[in-house]
């Protein structure tokens, strides 16, 4: 008898992939179910499907149901969002504490900054110019459904500069019990990290209980990402593809099909070409080897739950530097918002198109400005991107009854093109670590090169 040989496990990027496009499949069966149940008055069975499976148990109509793909999905976003705080906040505390030279940082963070303003500014130049074309082709010319906009969720109008005061929290616990205050808990991980690092030996007690924190919070990652992460991925796409309604999905398809286009256009060109012209590196590595990262941002919709997979892939395959990386993911899934201002760019398009307002140039620039400066307060978490769709509305204007109706079919919609738009933001996120690796030599160059793991 031969030697047995140990099957070698599947990969994570491969349970993502069949979890990904199985959900899709599953979930587009579901949806032509529905329809054909309904057609054919037999909508009582599709209510009880509906109810074992894809129905929201916390809403009223749902008492009576058992929902299993949405308690699953909702175990599974809960338990990522968890840890968000306490992984921002101690990572990037160490990561400043350990900074051998504490004036490095302000280098760093202005390299950081510069770097996500410069791809904001050229993906809404590109996502402007591609919602204009598309518009002038006559696409979003659509009859928009009637929809109650009375419950939409909505936010009043603000300032954006609120943005930077917001930053400073002043009750720290307020901070640490919400998890759409991220900015605030990175300043007060840069305000504890710098502390410490100033303190030395008197701090020493303070860093190995944040140093047995993080350890306990990787661990706890990786169980829920490579061991819970594609089921429940694979829920949470199949219930969001089976409840949709073909009310819905016609007049959003044109909305729909372009913003997935440019933003998947945008993340094979602008983020490897990013970093072939400023550091000489292959692109096509970068993007084989973050892809993983996009598919697991595009299931779960949320740059928060996807950071200790991009830190992750950064460290162990890009080959940045952990120093840099608690410093630069952490702040760019606060501040960098890319997808969400291009889906901004063509969601803003499609609503003021389809209910009569004629677009110009002036009003995209306009729009641009409005939706950088909002996407940058913008909390990493599902859906937030798209209800800031409403600030930039108010901003240019465009607040009536037929624009309510197209805010409520986008947020209606918002999924399929909201996966598309998180992977442009997680993709950034790690194009920028390697850039700003590279420029400051702290890039090992060996394991960018290598094979690294699928």
């Amino acid at each position: 008898m031969g030697k047995r040989q140990d099957k070698k496990p599947m990969s994570i990027m491969k349970k993502m992939a069949i979890a990904l496009f199985g959900g899709i499949g599953v979930g587009i069966l579901f949806l032509m179910l529905r329809e054909y149940l309904n057609t054919n008055g037999m909508g009582q069975v599709w209510d009880i499907i509906n109810k074992i499976f894809f129905n929201d148990i916390t809403r009223d109509s749902g008492f009576k149901s058992i929902g299993i793909f949405y308690i699953i999905s909702q175990l599974f976003m809960n338990g990522l969002q968890l840890a968000i705080v306490p992984l921002v906040l101690v990572s990037l505390s160490l990561s400043l504490c350990s900074m051998a030279n504490p004036q490095k940082l302000g280098k760093i963070a202005g390299e950081t900054i510069f770097c996500f303003l410069s791809f904001y500014v050229v993906g809404a130049l590109l996502g402007g110019c591609f919602a204009y074309m598309v518009k002038t082709m006559g696409w979003f010319s659509v009859q928009l459904p009637t929809a109650d906009t009375s419950n939409l969720a909505t936010m009043d109008s603000y300032n954006p500069l609120t943005t930077i005061v917001n930053a400073v929290p002043n009750n720290i616990f307020s901070v640490f019990t919400t998890n759409t205050s991220i900015l605030a808990v990175v300043v007060i991980a840069v305000i504890t990290g710098l502390t410490m690092n100033a303190l030395r030996k008197q701090s020493e007690p303070v860093k190995k209980v944040l140093e047995s924190l993080n350890e306990m919070i990787r661990v706890y990652m990786e169980f829920l990402i490579n061991k819970i992460s594609p089921i429940a991925i694979f829920c949470m796409i199949s219930r969001t593809f089976a409840t949709y309604g073909v009310e819905y999905l016609w007049p959003a398809l044109a909305w729909i099909v372009s913003t997935i286009f440019i933003c998947i256009l945008l993340v094979f060109t602008i983020y490897p070409l990013g970093v072939w012209v400023t550091t000489g590196l292959n692109p096509l590595t970068f993007i084989r080897k973050v892809l993983k990262v996009g598919l697991f941002a595009a299931a779960t919709q949320s740059s928060a739950a996807t950071l200790p997979l991009n830190k992750k892939t950064c460290v162990e395959e890009l080959g940045c530097s952990e120093e840099i990386s608690n410093f630069v993911l952490p702040t760019g899934m606060t501040i960098n918002m890319n997808g969400t201002t291009v889906m901004h760019m063509m969601a803003i398009t499609f609503i003021a198109t389809s209910a009569g307002i004629d677009v110009t140039p002036a009003h995209l620039l306009l729009a641009a400005f409005l939706s950088i400066s909002t996407a940058m307060g913008t909390p990493a978490i599902p859906v937030a991107g798209t209800t800031m769709v409403f600030a930039v509305l108010n901003g240019l204007g465009f607040n009536s009854e037929l624009c309510m109706i197209g805010y409520a079919l986008v947020l209606a919609m918002n999924y399929p093109p909201g996966m598309a738009v998180i992977t442009l933001n997680v993709v950034g996120d790690a194009a920028a670590n390697v850039i700003i690796n590279a420029k400051e030599k702290e890039l090992n160059k060996e394991i960018y090169n290598s094979k690294g793991t699928e």
